[in-house]
């Protein structure tokens, strides 16, 4: 079996051979020429053969030691190219960068930001992978998560990419006519609400309100849930019940009237969306990137 000792005599051995010289090669290897010297009469030793025929000015291979030489010679120089080109790899922004993020986070901010780096560095792959819930990025083999806010667990390096997300209670008109419009969110559970269910938890969400420094929580019912808010958007827009949903996802609709928000005055604001990826000391060129192409500048706030 070849040992780490092995390897290192084998590369002191062919440079060596290479340099012609025990002095030269101990300069290169940064040894004293005894210490080269006795690496070498241990290699020769373990091996049983004599591998160099040394004389007062020079230095050559026997048959043994220049058929070692031509074998190892090669391997080396392949290991030195390889070495290289890992090096171009941690300077060259190349690669997959894996996401972890809500659809909405993907929408609103990682599609729309990120296509623009793709364009100007080709060979940097970006996958998204759409998940409303809680997920251990490192378990998982992410590069990075998006979550609203910045506390996550420890270990993690958290930078803004979002702002502030507004959240509306919205339903259509004509269910409004029919159903009413309830004043206070108490009168939510008078109405057929559209569910979310938490991917995380398993449970339906219980609808977040605040007015004058109150907090209200709305256990909320109705026919139809879904996990995935974009669902939720479609459903309200079919007519089939109330939906709670971030508000830039029905900009259009409420512009247009094809939807109506309610209850504004008690919806609440979740902290913008965050990336979050492990602290390490090292990080691939195209991680940074994204890292800084995503990040939110003062004047964007």
């Amino acid at each position: 079996m070849i040992t780490k000792e092995n390897y290192n005599d084998l590369y002191a051995f062919l440079m060596v051979t290479r340099e012609g010289s025990f002095t030269k090669a101990a300069g290169k290897l940064g040894v004293s020429q005894s210490a080269l010297s006795h690496t070498i009469r241990g290699l020769e030793e373990r091996l049983g053969m004599l591998l160099l025929t040394r004389t007062t000015r020079s230095v050559s291979t026997t048959e043994a030691g220049e058929r070692l030489r031509q074998t190892i010679s090669a391997s080396f120089d392949h290991i030195d190219n390889e070495l290289s080109l890992l090096s171009k790899l941690r300077d060259t922004p190349a690669g997959t960068v894996r996401i972890n993020a809500s659809s909405h986070a993907i929408r609103q901010i990682l599609l729309p930001k990120l296509q623009q780096l793709t364009q100007r560095y080709p060979d940097i792959n970006i996958e998204l992978t759409a998940n409303n819930g809680m997920v251990d990025i490192v378990a998982e083999r992410f590069d990075a998560g998006v979550r609203f806010g910045s506390r996550v667990a420890e270990g993690m390096i958290t930078v803004r990419i979002g702002n502030d997300v507004k959240m509306a209670v919205v339903a259509t008109p004509e269910y409004f006519v029919k159903h009413g419009q309830p004043q206070s969110p108490q009168e939510l559970t008078q109405h057929s609400c559209i569910g979310f269910r938490l991917t995380t938890q398993g449970g339906i969400y219980a609808w977040e309100f605040e007015k004058d420094g109150l907090e209200i929580k709305m256990k909320i019912n109705g026919q139809w849930v879904f996990n995935e808010s974009y669902h939720s958007a479609d459903a309200v827009r079919l007519g089939l019940g109330i939906a709670y949903i971030p508000e830039d996802m029905v900009e259009d609709d409420l512009r247009c009237g094809r939807l109506i928000k309610v209850l504004d005055e008690y919806s609440i604001q979740f902290s913008g969306y965050h990336l979050y990826y492990p602290h390490r000391r090292q990080q691939s060129p195209a991680l940074r990137l994204v890292i800084d192409t995503l990040r939110l500048t003062d004047t964007a706030v």
